[in-house]
Formats: C-alpha cells, sequence, structure tokens
C-alpha cells in the first residue's frame, strides 16, 4: 500500500533500486546531492544535474520539464554516500513555487510499484526546494519528506548542504538548463523539429487552472512502525530511528542558524565596506534589509524544527507505553506486576539523551545486549554539578543499583547475576535494595582480602571458558559450570585495589565481555590520579554514565553533544524494590 507522506515523516525502503517521479504545473530543474553522514555534498562532482545527468547509482533527466523521472540504485553508491537529496528548482530569476501548484514527488520500485507519495504543499516565495532525502539506516535504506524551500534559490540550498563554491555551482546549473528551457518554450513546428510532440493548444486559449493539492492530514503514529521480525526489534529500530530524525533536524535548524549568521555578517559588512552607505538612509535600509533576511531565513527553520519536533513528541507519546520493560521508564505500568521472562532481550535502556533545542523531547538511549563494553557510573564533579562529594557519590551508587536490578529482572532466571565490590563498606544503604531481597550471589567483597578473592574467581572463570570456547571444548566445562552472565559492581573504586587488582580489573574489561562477565565502576576518575596514566585505558574502555544531567554523548552522524539523564526509580523505591522480590522470588523457586 502506498504510503501518502507529510513533511518530516519518513518511510523504510524494502528495495534499492526505484524510480523517483516529479510532477509539477511548470517546468522545474531536478537534481540530486550525494552526501557524507552528515548530509554534507564535499564538491559539485557530487551533484547530478541535467548538465551532468549520470553519476554512479543514479540518473536525472537532462532539461527543465514539467514531468521528470529520476532513477536511482542505492546499492550502486558508494558507501560513503549516507543521503541522496532530491532538489527541485524553478529556472526564472522571479519565479516562485507559491505561484503554482503544488509539485509532488513519488517513490516507485523498479516495477513501477508506488512506495511513497508527497505533495510539496506550503511554499510560497521560494524558488529552491529540497524535496525527499533516501538515507541509510540500520543497514537499509529509508525516505524522508523534506519539503524545506529557499527564497534566495538553489544558491542558499547548495549552500545549506555545506557545498564549497555554492553560487557558481547554482550558476553552472542554470546555465545547463537554459537550453532545456529555450526548447520547451520554442514554438509548436520548432519543437517538433527536435523530435518532441505537437502543441495543438490555441495560443490564446488558457488552460483552466487546476485544483491545487490540499495538504494531507497528519496519520497517527503507531508504535512498532520500523522494520524486525519482533515487536521488541521494532520498538528498538523505532527509538533509535526517532534519535537520529531529531539529530538530523536538529542539525538542519543549526547549519540554517550558521548560514544565517554568516549571510549576516557579510552583508552587513559589504554595507558598511561604502564609507557614504555608513550613515543616511542607504546604510540603514541595507542593515535592515539584511537582518529581515536573516530573520525571515530564520523563521522558516525554527518552523521546520518546530514541525519535526511535534512529529517527534507525537511518537515518543505512543512509543513510550508500548517499550518492554528493558527499554520502559521505572514509572511505567509494565513493571506493575513484572514476570522474570522466558528469553533475554534485544537491548536495556540506560538512561534518556535529550538536545538543548528540543529539551522536552528525551529519547530512550538502548544499548544492545549482551553489554560489549563495561559501564562507568561517574561519581565525579561536573561543572554543571554543585552537590557535595558524598552526596554524588550516593546518587552514582543509586544509578548502578537500578541498572543491575534492570539488568536481573530482564534476564531469565539463572540466566544473570550480580556480584558486588564495596572495599570500605560505604555503599551500604543504596546497596541495601539488592542485599535485603537477596537478589545477589552473595554478600557484598569487603577489605581488599575481599577483593583479591572476588577477583580471582571472576579471572578463572574468564580464562576457562575463553579456553573452552578457544578449543572447540564447551562440553568439557566442568559438571554444575554456573553459565550465568555475571555483573561485576565495583563501588569507591580504586580503593581498595593494590597493583595485583588492578591488573586483574584490566583484564576483566578487556576479556570478560566475550565470555558472559560485564564490569559496571562507580568511581570518580580524580581518586585514581595516583595511578597516572597507567588507567586510561580502562576509563576508555567503559561507557561513561553520570547521576545529574551532563552532555557527554555524541551522535555519529553529526556529532551533536547530547545530555543524558539516568534512568531512575519514582522517589521511594517501591517499584525496584517489588521487581527485586520478584527476582529473589523466581531465584528461590528455581532451585
Amino acid at each position: 500500500m502506498v504510503a501518502e507522506l507529510v513533511r518530516g515523516q519518513n518511510h523504510p525502503l524494502t528495495r534499492t533500486r526505484l524510480e523517483i517521479l516529479i510532477s509539477a504545473e511548470v517546468p522545474v530543474l531536478v537534481a540530486a546531492a550525494l552526501g557524507d553522514e552528515g548530509g554534507r555534498v564535499h564538491d559539485g562532482y557530487g551533484i547530478a544535474h541535467h548538465g551532468a545527468p549520470v553519476l554512479p547509482g543514479i540518473e536525472v533527466p537532462r532539461a527543465a520539464a514539467a514531468e521528470h523521472r529520476l532513477s536511482a540504485d542505492l546499492g550502486e553508491l558508494s558507501e560513503a554516500v549516507h543521503r541522496l537529496t532530491v532538489l527541485l528548482a524553478l529556472p526564472g530569476s522571479a519565479a516562485r513555487f507559491g505561484a503554482t501548484a503544488a509539485p509532488r514527488a513519488t517513490v516507485t520500485d523498479a516495477d513501477g510499484t508506488e512506495i511513497v507519495r508527497f505533495t510539496l504543499a506550503g511554499l510560497d516565495a521560494e524558488s529552491a526546494v529540497v524535496a525527499l532525502e533516501l538515507y541509510r539506516r540500520q543497514g537499509g535504506w529509508k525516505v524522508r519528506a523534506v519539503g524545506q524551500g529557499y527564497a534566495e534559490g538553489l544558491t542558499a540550498l547548495l549552500a545549506d548542504l555545506g557545498l564549497p563554491g555554492a553560487r557558481e555551482v547554482a550558476e553552472a546549473m542554470h546555465e545547463a538548463g537554459r537550453l532545456g528551457a529555450a526548447l520547451a518554450a520554442a514554438p509548436p513546428n520548432a519543437r517538433r523539429s527536435e523530435g518532441g510532440p505537437v502543441d495543438y493548444a490555441h495560443p490564446e486559449r488558457r488552460a483552466s487552472p487546476q485544483p491545487q493539492p490540499q495538504p494531507q492530514p497528519q496519520p497517527q503514529p503507531v508504535a512498532g512502525d520500523a522494520p524486525g521480525w519482533s515487536m521488541e526489534e521494532r520498538l528498538y529500530h523505532q527509538v533509535w530511528g526517532m534519535f537520529e530524525d531529531l539529530a538530523r533536524s536538529t542539525a538542519a535548524l543549526r547549519s540554517a542558524a550558521d548560514f544565517a549568521a554568516a549571510r549576516l555578517d557579510r552583508e552587513l559588512d559589504e554595507a558598511l565596506a561604502d564609507p557614504r552607505a555608513r550613515i543616511g538612509g542607504a546604510g540603514d535600509a541595507a542593515r535592515k534589509a539584511a537582518r529581515a533576511k536573516h530573520d525571515e531565513l530564520m523563521g522558516r527553520a525554527r518552523a521546520a524544527h518546530d514541525r519535526d519536533l511535534a512529529q517527534l513528541t507525537a511518537e515518543a507519546e505512543v512509543v513510550e507505553p508500548a517499550l518492554p520493560p528493558a527499554y520502559a521508564r521505572w514509572d511505567s505500568p509494565v513493571w506493575h506486576g513484572h514476570r522474570m521472562p522466558t528469553e533475554a532481550p534485544l537491548a536495556l535502556r540506560l538512561g534518556d539523551l535529550h538536545l538543548p533545542e528540543s529539551a522536552s523531547l528525551h529519547i530512550p538511549m538502548l544499548v544492545r545486549l549482551p553489554l560489549e563494553r563495561g559501564l562507568w557510573v561517574d561519581s565525579g564533579a561536573t561543572p554543571a554539578d554543585f552537590t557535595d562529594s558524598a552526596e554524588r557519590r550516593r546518587l552514582a551508587l543509586e544509578v548502578a543499583v537500578a541498572l543491575a536490578a534492570r539488568l536481573l529482572a530482564v534476564h531469565p532466571v539463572e540466566e544473570f547475576s550480580v556480584e558486588v565490590i564495596d572495599p570500605a563498606g560505604a555503599g551500604a544503604g543504596p546497596l541495601g535494595a539488592l542485599t535485603r531481597t537477596g537478589a545477589l550471589t552473595g554478600p557484598p567483597a569487603r577489605g581488599a582480602a575481599g577483593v583479591a578473592q572476588a577477583l580471582e574467581s571472576l579471572t578463572r572463570r574468564v580464562d576457562l571458558v575463553r579456553m573452552a570456547i578457544g578449543g572447540g571444548a564447551t562440553e568439557a566445562l566442568p559438571d554444575g559450570f554456573d553459565t550465568a552472565q555475571r555483573l561485576l559492581m565495583v563501588n569507591d573504586f580504586p580503593r581498595g585495589f593494590d597493583d595485583r587488582a588492578l591488573t586483574r580489573l584490566r583484564f576483566l574489561a578487556d576479556e570478560g565481555p566475550a565470555v558472559g562477565v560485564h564490569l559496571m565502576l562507580v568511581a570518580d576518575r580524580a581518586d585514581a590520579g595516583e595511578y597516572g596514566p597507567l588507567l586510561d585505558p580502562l576509563w576508555r574502555s567503559l561507557t561513561r554514565l553520570t547521576p545529574s544531567p551532563d552532555d557527554h554523548f555524541a551522535d555519529p552522524w553529526v556529532g551533536h553533544s547530547w545530555t543524558f539523564e539516568p534512568s531512575l526509580p519514582p522517589l521511594g523505591g517501591a517499584v525496584l524494590q517489588q521487581v527485586l522480590r520478584v527476582v529473589a522470588a523466581a531465584r528461590i523457586k528455581g532451585k
């Protein structure tokens, strides 16, 4: 069934050989830009247009026309290409899309079966517009309806894509299109001599105006609207799709802001370059016009971002209640009446992520399981956090306890266990949630002797399993060998650790995840300063989490600094205690 998209919506593409049909009331120029992970186009050779219509994997029409057909083979694109952007531009200098019926874009497969349609409604003074984006996602491709217009024309659009020399490239594209426009305007017999159809229309009879397509109502978002074999997998991909969509929408807003500011500075400099214009009405008018253009561009950019944000917020409102326990917030109803699962989850929620431009929209931070990297809950001070040291250590340990409880609750009985090292007993308060319910394999290890014993036991375990796997003899493991995954939680690190213990801990961090032994440190890095750079590889190998909001995560697409907030139970801890009691009861029943 064909999907009718509205601006900002996306849709998965299951085929790589596609055709993109563009229909407009007047002749338009069509081009396709090939961009990197951030959507940036590095030079003019990354744009297929009527003057250079063929690039590997893409072919566009050779002239301006009212009907266009672009051919795309996404499988033929270079691995460096992460986004294919379809652009439309009007050839005339005074032309604007608002004076014509809204253009329409349709994506079909190679057999002509329609996949998505998009009507570029709402355009006014714009003479160039980004119609569609086809972009890589989780090993596949998706298409997004964009509809971002530019009143400044093709030059501004190309500059927004990061293209160096955007003005020169835009002029070359318009120049290459003038021949096609001239042929389109030629008399009927001239067009016929070129092999085109004869125009039998009466020269003084105007065609009746076509009704302009009305914007379609935005469809209600649906939980699980992403590829996957199970609902859990579809929700996982949908959450990270929301993360990527917010990253790209924010990147577009920031890019527009940078472009608008740079253009404003340039135009103000030009206005002041002539000493005669620095005073009087001419200079004031030039400065006023420059600021008006800046405000107009930013207004459109913010409006587009607000529409994206509204759509993502609506999606979050239906996705969040549908998340399973491994992905859900602690205040979700799924935790009431929780039962131990029969299968391990695909991923785990560590907390939430958000950006300053959209602080109200929180995207769950999901990591795949089993954990490939250890976790480090940072109990050290940050510039934006003014809590005292003792309080921050307590908060950090509460984050670690909540994560350990979640891991225990979402794994089948006897398939995951937690051990704790608390050398000085400083974490007795927060750790009580685990110890009182009997959710741990044993009491926390205390003192230097307890640290050494716990690390030696886990080191032997990792060595044994590694040798069995390496020799292809896992069946030779001792009878009754506990194959459950282990999480070692270390509080107040590196207190109680000597050089030998540190060496073993680094071994567990490096080799443990591959054989089911995972590490979570609760530590202030400054406390390990006496070891110098010895522990730097350990810190770098762990995923840093914070007990209070901190903007230290960067996404892989555009490099935004995302603010992380931990996932904590509501005040009082009743939900956490209830879930841990279910874990403990299931263990007793399974023995």
